[in-house]
């Protein structure tokens, strides 16, 4: 189950350095395009604008933000229209998938959210601008990274859209190979399965058809006791009779038993 709109905020608020208040403000857009650059650094965000108030500039800033997709090959659509529009639902379940990618790729150490974006607000005016950078609260939760990340100033965005790239294959690639093996693990236990009712089906047949000789057998000793002396009646004793009745009964009451509900 994904974040509540309050811990999502809180989350914005703290990465980003604003003070959004509302989920909807997101569907500006420049939220969207500052959270993926602290994940990669290389977002134009001289470009974004984050104080975004008429639709067209919502639209510049979705389109900066499919072109880092594109570029960093996430394979995530982005509803823009729906989006734009500002409701609640639309940008609650978009954050939400965004925050899930940010703790996956996110390589830890401080990210400076208001030097990247040259002091300019978001939407709705920030009251933390001045504090220092720090790192975020999530990232503070996790293991140290193996190697310190660099300052913005010093990042190789070349060599970090080659590292991420080849990052997202591998992840990609990881899931693909997930995805086949318990296809096949699944697709090997049907089989079983299946195997398993077919040898139980084989086994049933085999004891009916077995009572089923026996109850004929029965039947026809049972029609001789009855028959009168020219048609062979008294060869059947009267205690083999009550012995053949017995078993005709057991036969029976089986079946009845095997039907009932």
């Amino acid at each position: 189950m994904g974040e509540s709109r309050t811990e999502l905020l809180a989350w914005v608020n703290d990465l980003l350095q604003v003070n959004l208040t509302k989920v909807e403000q997101c569907g500006a857009g420049g939220v969207y395009c500052q959270i993926i650059d602290s994940i990669f650094g290389d977002v134009p965000m001289a470009r974004v604008k984050m104080g975004a108030k008429q639709e067209w500039e919502y639209l510049d800033n979705f389109k900066i933000l499919q072109a880092v997709f594109k570029k960093h090959q996430i394979d995530k659509p982005i509803p823009v229209d729906r989006l734009i529009r500002c409701k609640m639902q639309d940008n609650l379940e978009f954050l939400q998938w965004l925050k899930r990618f940010w703790e996956m790729n996110f390589p830890g150490g401080e990210y400076d959210p208001v030097g990247r974006r040259g002091g300019a607000g978001a939407r709705a005016p920030s009251a933390a601008s001045a504090r220092p950078p720090v790192a975020s609260t999530s990232a503070a939760r996790r293991p140290p990274p193996a190697a310190a990340r660099p300052a913005p100033a010093a990042r190789d965005p070349l060599g970090t859209s080659r590292a991420s790239s080849a990052s997202a294959r591998s992840s990609s690639a990881a899931g693909a190979h997930v995805d086949a093996a318990a296809l096949e693990a699944l697709t090997t236990q049907m089989n079983e399965m299946k195997l398993g009712v077919e040898g139980l089906e084989k086994e049933r047949d085999f004891y009916f058809n077995k009572l089923r000789e026996i109850e004929i057998i029965i039947g026809a000793r049972l029609e001789l006791a009855d028959a009168p002396a020219e048609e062979g009646g008294g060869t059947v004793t009267e205690e083999e009779k009550e012995t053949l009745l017995q078993m005709q009964q057991i036969l029976y009451s089986t079946e009845v038993s095997a039907a009932a509900p």
